[in-house]
């Protein structure tokens, strides 16, 4: 990291000087001469395939061997782009039916019942893409940015392509619903009445890139097993630090802004960096707290650009995890998704004889308790202050009343469990009727 992260104090007027706006708890990601980016690849992800299947002697059992199997795909991946060899773009093959049908989806992108899964398939694979090339569109920015298509459409599969498909919930799926989640809370009255055309395009990509190159694992995990990206961050948002100098990088090897100004593009860069360093969970009460404060006192001024921008930061965490809040039949398949990359987690720590991060037991973290959980502590505060902010608007009174019926159903399904928990202790054994109901409700 560049000496201006470690002496935020000294460097803040020399930013100032340079015209680059800055967003209070936001200064540890300043640069005196801009954002340090990642190179596309140097980091690939965490391939389980390869830790499943190595031939190395012996039980693998220790942080060391971990470290070395991680560096060993470090190598893998480089030498595989030193000799050109890089994952190709997807192709488009899709008849008319699948097309028509996919743009009769677009038209009705800003329903809050959109099915996003449904929309991957029809446009095979290409949600994101085919998303961000649709909104960018609608909301004018091609126009008023001066894009070009080619190198627009150019910088999204690139964005696309560095998701990793093999992650059950962290993948380009789960970023086109993120930007979608965000358009609609961008046409929120109360926020679209002030926002900029710089401002719905830094929501769009933050929310588009929020997760981009995800390994499938999460911060503990890279900590403990001492992880090149845990120490280039020093422990500190690893992840969400990795998601934004990402970014930057494709930003600049796609060269889709370098007809604008310099301090433009860094303070896209820079702002880019406060929207998605904001989704580290780990910050949540950070944000509440100050979201609290402004509602309870009445004293968010939108025509501000700090307080925008700061909004904008509260609606990407609400998109981020607003999966409780979409309709069952998607909440469910999320919350099976991301309980089933938790899984993985775990039996990959209990495999190297690590311990178990929480949430990621499947023999003592249910499905159920999971999201419960998640919803009572993390979501439910925040979409309440959210309602509170738009003036319980449809969306946001539409959510909520999801949000409730969706909990209800998980506890539904606990007792179940329980239920059936109890009676197995009692009886011994467990039915034939009884093991096919568990094995509906706990397996993903």
């Amino acid at each position: 990291t560049c000496s201006c992260l470690r002496k935020k104090s000294r460097c803040l007027p020399l930013l100032m000087s340079l015209g680059i706006l800055c967003f209070a708890g936001d200064a540890r990601v300043r640069g005196q001469t801009g954002v340090v980016s990642e190179r596309r690849g140097s980091y690939p992800f965490i391939d389980f395939r390869l830790l499943n299947n190595t031939t190395l002697s012996g039980e693998i059992g220790t942080k060391k061997k971990v470290k070395r199997l991680l560096s060993f795909q470090r190598y893998f991946h480089a030498s595989r782009l030193l000799r050109g060899i890089v994952p190709q773009a997807s192709l488009y093959l899709l008849d008319e039916d699948y097309l028509g049908q996919a743009r009769h989806m677009l038209s009705k992108v800003g329903m809050w019942d959109f099915d996003i899964f449904l929309f991957d398939r029809l446009t095979n694979g290409n949600s994101l893409v085919t998303l961000l090339c649709h909104l960018f569109n609608v909301h004018g920015l091609i126009h008023h940015f001066q894009l070009d298509m080619v190198t627009l459409h150019r910088f999204f599969v690139m964005v696309q392509e560095d998701y990793h498909s093999q992650n059950p919930y962290h993948n380009a799926v789960h970023a086109a619903d993120v930007t979608q989640a965000m358009h609609c809370y961008l046409r929120e009255p109360k926020l679209a009445n002030f926002l900029t055309p710089s401002d719905i395009m830094l929501g769009l990509l933050a929310a588009a890139a929020h997760d981009v190159d995800h390994p499938g694992v999460n911060q503990p995990f890279l900590i403990k097993t001492k992880h090149h990206l845990a120490s280039l961050y020093q422990n500190v948002s690893v992840l969400e630090n990795h998601h934004w100098r990402s970014t930057i990088g494709m930003l600049r090897e796609s060269r889709l802004l370098a007809h604008l100004p310099k301090e433009v593009t860094q303070d896209i860069e820079q702002q880019l960096g406060s929207l998605i360093l904001a989704t580290d969970i780990n910050r949540q009460n950070e944000f509440l707290i100050r979201l609290k404060s402004h509602l309870d006192n009445q004293d968010l001024r939108l025509e501000d650009a700090q307080d925008r921008h700061f909004m904008l930061q509260i609606a990407l965490k609400c998109a981020d995890i607003c999966n409780p809040c979409r309709v069952w039949d998607l909440s469910k398949q999320w919350s099976e998704r991301v309980c089933e990359e938790f899984y993985r987690q775990g039996d990959l720590e209990q495999k190297f004889e690590l311990e178990i991060s929480p949430l990621c037991n499947q023999q003592k973290d249910t499905v159920p308790s999971i999201q419960i959980g998640f919803m009572t502590y993390i979501v439910e505060p925040l979409f309440e202050r959210w309602a509170q902010f738009t003036g319980n608007t449809p969306l946001s009174e539409n959510m909520l009343n999801h949000l409730r019926r969706n909990k209800a159903k998980w506890r539904s399904l606990l007792h179940k469990q329980h239920s059936s928990s109890r009676s197995n202790d009692h009886s011994g054994q467990v039915t034939g009727s009884q093991e096919q109901t568990l094995n509906e409700e706990e397996t993903p």
